[in-house]
């Protein structure tokens, strides 16, 4: 919990594009600032000063530390004040126990302040980042971005495929993320055009692009072909909007390779990067089947996989863009861990502290809460699932296994089990240190 015995004024600030209003509350409540501020560093200056000078220290709490938050964070640094952050959410939480149905700003700075005031537990402290993690975050954030966008671009293909062609597309679609099937759409994107080009002049055309999986997609792709012989309506604008799409595609996959080499040129030049991947699973990428898989553990040559869970299962879904590495997810929500004073704590904010439901006798057991940061959860639970070749933690897998659990809640538990490894590794400064299981070792 963040410190404000010595706070002279809370000075809450709904922050704006152009200007933010802000409301200055003493310990006591009484009001001494209600105005607004200019998005400009020699006004918030001087109102910082102002306050300081007359009321000692001055706590600055924002409720969007990023983005259009930056400059008056950083401008209360500069000029001496304690800065802190109250989430969006449990902000607009705390203003409906205040009366009125208006939302201002002026509205939501007074209760800003006033939760800062009566509320210290929910604020959170916004630690002074280095250059590295600056950037990194920015790098991070425009990954996420150019993700989502693959995933749109490669559904709507998949989408269209299946409408007019659904042969093609169970050829075709899974495999969007390779360099030669998109390359191949761009110039081909309809059953027409592909049936046209020929299964000799393809093969050659792709074979630079996929040496060793040439001759096989293309027959794969004549096969779904023949299997076809109407022609549904609309297919002809398959020419037109196909290699569009697919153009767009590649456009964001030859983004995503030249901002993965930036993101890892500045994790590897980061002092706390050794001692994340020096953690089973954190330096390895999701891989791209991860997200389809239902119910089963990956293969592991002691002890065999789980059988897959009987019944049809559903085709899988379009591979999305993969997130990006968990090291540079850790770096840009966690930081060096000082910021959280427990492990309970950091797996709180990551949503992954478990939490009972009861009321009387009717009690829902433990389940993992949906709130918390959704980047830091799927990084945790993804190098969790990467993990499982360690000992220890599919030794600690299959205990939650033999207990009952299913495949997702024995990896969130070994997610939990992990972030209080990885807490004390920030703190502490060291390097993961491999235990050898209590049963491996007799």
């Amino acid at each position: 919990m963040l410190d404000t015995g010595d706070v002279g004024v809370f000075l809450g600030l709904d922050v704006g594009k152009a200007a933010h209003h802000g409301h200055g509350l003493t310990p006591a409540g009484k009001k001494v600032f209600d105005k607004q501020l200019p998005n400009s560093e020699p006004k918030l200056r001087a109102v910082f000063d102002k306050l300081t000078a007359k009321f000692g220290t001055v706590l600055v709490i924002v409720d969007q530390p990023a983005s259009i938050g930056a400059l008056p964070l950083t401008v209360a640094r500069d000029a001496g004040c304690k800065v802190a952050y109250l989430p969006g959410l449990a902000m607009r939480r705390i203003a409906d126990l205040y009366p009125g149905e208006a939302k201002t700003d002026a509205k939501d700075a007074a209760v800003i302040a006033d939760a800062a005031r009566t509320l210290p537990h929910a604020l959170r402290s916004l630690e002074l980042t280095d250059e590295i993690t600056a950037e990194l975050t920015v790098l991070v954030g425009f990954d996420q971005d150019l993700a989502a966008e693959a995933t749109r671009t490669s559904n709507r293909i998949r989408g269209l495929l299946t409408q007019f062609h659904p042969s093609l597309e169970r050829v075709l679609g899974p495999r969007l993320d390779h360099q030669a099937v998109t390359w191949l759409l761009e110039r081909y994107g309809s059953p027409a055009a592909l049936r046209k080009a020929g299964r000799r002049r393809l093969v050659e055309a792709i074979r630079p692009k996929a040496p060793r999986m040439a001759a096989r997609l293309i027959d794969e792709v004549f096969d779904a072909l023949d299997e076809q012989t109407v022609v549904v309506p609309g297919t002809g604008t398959l020419d037109v909007v196909i290699p569009s799409l697919a153009r767009s595609l590649g456009a964001v996959h030859e983004q995503r390779r030249a901002l993965e080499a930036q993101i890892e040129a500045l994790l590897e030049a980061h002092p706390l990067s050794a001692v994340l991947t020096s953690m089973p699973g954190v330096a390895v990428r999701a891989p791209p089947g991860l997200l389809g898989t239902r119910g089963r553990a990956p293969p592991l040559p002691p002890p065999p996989p789980p059988a897959p869970p009987p019944g049809r299962r559903r085709p899988p879904p379009a591979r999305r863009g993969a997130p990006p590495p968990p090291p540079a997810v850790l770096l840009v929500t966690v930081g060096d861990g000082t910021s959280f004073p427990t492990a309970a704590h950091l797996a709180s904010y990551a949503g992954l502290a478990p939490t009972t439901k009861s009321s009387g006798t009717s009690i829902h057991g433990e389940h993992a809460p949906r709130g918390g940061n959704r980047q830091l959860k799927r990084a945790m639970f993804l190098s969790a699932f990467a993990a499982l070749h360690d000992p220890a933690s599919r030794t600690y897998y299959d205990k939650c296994r033999d207990r009952g659990k299913t495949h997702t809640q024995a990896l969130l538990r070994l997610a939990r089990h992990r972030i209080s490894v990885l807490f004390a590794m920030l703190r502490d400064g060291t390097f993961y240190e491999p235990r050898v299981p209590h049963a491996m070792a007799a």
